[in-house]
């Protein structure tokens, strides 16, 4: 094993304070890891971690040297990444984050399909509904659904409008009756995509007239397909995006209410970090999500 493969090792064993843990992210043996430090240290004469049976630290001179060589190692990546992208060649690690439902329901065909063509990449998706500081965070690149952008800092790409629209359980509009108007409901059970008890607002439009009410009903949760569920249990009536509710709308299990008044779309819409120039394979991505998605939801 190489002097640089055995730093590389050696900073991911100080990034985890684990021989074990950088052994399972590489893909190699502990025996392997804990001789490539030992070999690195006996190189250069000095202790580089403290091992005890807790965990695993950094020595004055282990972290001085990590230090030093860490820019090194991530400069030589980079640098080998820039050379493969020259070539065409995608590689590389991409971190993405994306919505708890659409990240469920789209993302897993779309990454087995990306990875098929591109076998050198890695990815990690981390999956939350929170509009994440893609900066702070350290994410290439972040999916979300949302009103239109405003944020300047960062760089937007919008993908397509995402309709939404409410629908409930024919057993529940059998029992609780069919809403005729925006302001009848009031008088049904509403599922908020709230995580508070205090509602969600609902702004409907139908050519130029607009109703808003403040909805009240038992439940409340920040999860769209939790909702939808308890809508197909004919717990109330839901308001959510379209491809969350096209397998239950087909089946039956959920009808359009008031679909004369439609509320505001939402954008489906990729963003980075401040990039001169989009790394080759978050560009890649960016296409390649975009074309399956357009492709899948017929657009």
């Amino acid at each position: 094993m190489g002097e640089l493969e055995s730093i590389r090792i050696f900073l991911e064993v100080a990034r985890q304070r684990s021989f074990s843990g950088a052994a399972r992210t590489l893909g190699i043996a502990p025996a392997a890891v804990t001789r490539a430090v030992a070999a690195l240290e006996d190189g250069l004469g000095a202790q580089l971690l403290v091992r005890t049976t807790r965990a695993v630290s950094l020595t004055a001179a282990g972290a001085l040297y990590a230090a030093r060589v860490s820019p090194l190692t991530e400069g030589l990546t980079e640098a080998a990444e820039e050379m493969r992208e020259r070539q065409g060649e995608l590689s590389g690690l991409l971190r993405i984050s994306a919505p708890l439902s659409l990240g469920a329901q789209v993302l897993p065909s779309v990454l087995s399909q990306f990875a098929a063509i591109h076998p050198r990449t890695h990815v990690e998706v981390s999956l939350t509904d929170r509009l994440i500081d893609i900066v702070a965070e350290d994410v290439d690149v972040a999916i979300r659904i949302s009103g239109a952008p405003s944020d300047k800092s960062t760089i937007w790409r919008k993908i397509c409008l995402v309709p939404r629209l409410l629908v409930a359980a024919p057993d529940y509009l059998a029992r609780q009756g069919v809403p005729q108007a925006p302001e009848d409901l009031l008088a049904h059970d509403c599922l908020s995509y709230a995580s508070s008890a205090a509602g969600e607002n609902w702004l409907l439009t139908s050519g130029k007239r607009q109703h808003q009410i403040r909805t009240k009903g038992r439940f409340q949760s920040n999860n769209g397909e939790l909702l939808a569920q308890l809508a197909v249990n004919g717990e109330g009536i839901v308001m959510l995006p379209q491809f969350m509710l096209r397998a239950a709308l087909k089946a039956g299990a959920l009808v359009p209410v008031l679909p004369d008044w439609q509320p505001p779309e939402l954008w489906l819409t990729l963003y980075y970090p401040p990039y001169e120039r989009l790394p080759l394979r978050v560009a890649t991505f960016s296409d390649f999500f975009e074309s399956r998605v357009r492709e899948s939801w017929q657009i």
